[in-house]
């Protein structure tokens, strides 16, 4: 017998509703048998997923760099939820329990997990990166040690944050951000705004780069007092110098502009990936600086951090959330951005009347 919560969770059907991206641009809903919980896994009834810009690039092209969308998957990989099942060897003890989930489950063997580096494992089981489903669904199953327990003082969506929260907190670390260091973060979408904030919390003193200006309202709603706008001024002529560029658009010229300010022996992390898997870049300017150039990967290690950031209010995600939708309502969700700016981080609840 199933051990479903007893306070307030009831087996609504023996189905899970799932939204599959069949081709880029369409979407379809269908329902499957609920999961089945492996030896160390739960069963998560999702509450909330935020839309990531990996997401919308796999929606309208299909890719992402090297990694390609070749059968029907199921996008998603920003979640919280509830745990209602406990596999055979996970602890009984936390069904009942909300966490938030980290979408990355690796081998756990092999020479990067066991250095610590498990976002590099290459067979890595990351949530809605082809060929693994995601999170815009009912159900999922997953890993017990790559969910953590969300106290009632966060919120489902603020949970559910913790993954590109995360993604800004390993690009602070990468960049060794140190108190006073001049810090550029170029793109004030969801993973700009975020690793602006920790590079914040660090001690960085923080310049903000975006073309949107409803962005870069939001921006200055959450403190941040230098911005840039490149529509005005490039990055190049702005007389800006700066000892970290965290990188968060992908685009091309704005990498080359943002390394171009760099001072010298300036450290730059990109972390914004583009749909093209090959760019240029300024290798004249990384010589003779000197400049440390890293790319991240997701992170490792890093949701205790991010948990902790939200509970002491070092970390603010309200202002960028933009908008809530059901499952029958995800293509809205993940055209809402492009159709209004300030709708920096749309959000799936797969609960929600449509």
């Amino acid at each position: 017998m199933r051990a479903w919560q007893e306070a307030g969770e009831k087996r609504r059907m023996d189905v899970n509703r799932r939204v599959k991206m069949v081709s880029p641009g369409r979407l379809v809903i269908d329902e499957e048998s609920l999961p089945v919980p492996g030896r160390n896994e739960y069963l998560i009834r999702i509450s909330s997923v935020g839309v990531c810009g990996s997401d919308i690039h796999y929606f309208k092209h299909g890719r992402i760099g090297n990694f390609v969308v070749e059968a029907p998957l199921v996008l998603g990989h920003e979640s919280s939820g509830v745990i209602v099942e406990a596999g055979p060897e996970a602890d009984p003890n936390r069904v009942g329990r909300r966490v938030a989930i980290e979408p990355g489950v690796p081998c756990g063997h092999c020479e990067q997990c066991r250095s610590g580096r498990y976002n590099l494992c290459r067979d890595v089981k990351f949530l809605a990166t082809p060929p693994v489903d995601g999170a815009f669904c009912d159900y999922i199953a997953h890993d017990q040690h790559f969910v953590y327990d969300v106290p009632d003082s966060l919120s489902d969506d603020e949970a559910a944050l913790c993954e590109p929260l995360s993604v800004g907190i390993w690009a602070s670390h990468k960049a060794s951000v140190e108190p006073d260091d001049r810090v550029l973060v170029t793109g004030c979408g969801p993973i700009g705004l975020l690793a602006a904030q920790v590079a914040r919390e660090r001690g960085g003193r923080v310049i903000v780069s975006d073309i949107v200006p409803e962005r870069l309202e939001v921006a200055k709603s959450l403190g941040f007092e230098e911005l840039h706008d490149p529509r005005a001024v490039l990055l190049e002529d702005s007389g800006i110098e700066v000892d970290v560029l965290i990188e968060c658009t992908g685009v091309t010229g704005v990498v080359r502009g943002g390394i171009g300010v760099l001072a010298p022996a300036g450290r730059a992390v990109l972390v914004g990936m583009a749909p093209e898997a090959q760019q240029m870049l300024p290798i004249a300017s990384i010589q003779t600086g000197e400049i440390l150039l890293a790319g991240t990967f997701r992170y490792a290690n890093t949701y205790p951090t991010a948990l902790d950031l939200l509970l002491r209010k070092r970390v603010d995600v309200g202002p960028l959330i933009g908008g809530r939708y059901g499952l029958s309502r995800v293509a809205d969700a993940l055209n809402a951005s492009e159709q209004d700016p300030s709708r920096i981080k749309p959000m799936v609840v797969p609960s929600l009347a449509d």
